[in-house]
């Protein structure tokens, strides 16, 4: 029970609606090391929330391979995973190469590291039974 509430409390934290780049969602703060911070807290509110995402995806996994008698259902999540979270560093890493090594480019890879894992925990929580 405490981790859905864990749970309920992070997603919450997100916003209902994505917006086209997240780093706007802190764009009031003020300076660019305010919003820095901003999109870092952020981000780690994402984390949290998929880290319990994934658990629960997990348990729903090995409930499902202890029904069916097989071990392929954690497996399958473990390995799809590590490829998402490879393609996730890879591809956040190329949009910040995009900024040519200017002062917004760790904003702009955060900002991607939450969107894309915004969208990882919505895909971890259809399997969640």
């Amino acid at each position: 029970m405490k981790l859905i509430i864990r749970l309920t409390t992070a997603v919450l934290a997100l916003p209902l609606t994505a917006t086209a780049d997240p780093a706007m969602e802190c764009g009031d703060a003020g300076s660019q090391v305010e919003i820095a911070e901003c999109v870092s807290n952020a981000e780690t509110a994402v984390s949290d929330a998929l880290e319990l995402s994934l658990s629960f995806a997990m348990s729903s996994a090995a409930e499902l391979d202890k029904i069916t008698q097989r071990d392929v259902a954690v497996p399958a999540l473990e390995q799809a995973q590590a490829a998402w979270s490879a393609y996730r560093d890879g591809h956040c890493e190329y949009v910040g190469t995009t900024f040519g090594g200017g002062s917004g480019t760790r904003i702009a890879i955060t900002s991607c590291r939450m969107e894309i894992g915004r969208a990882r925990v919505r895909e971890l929580m259809k399997f969640v039974r």
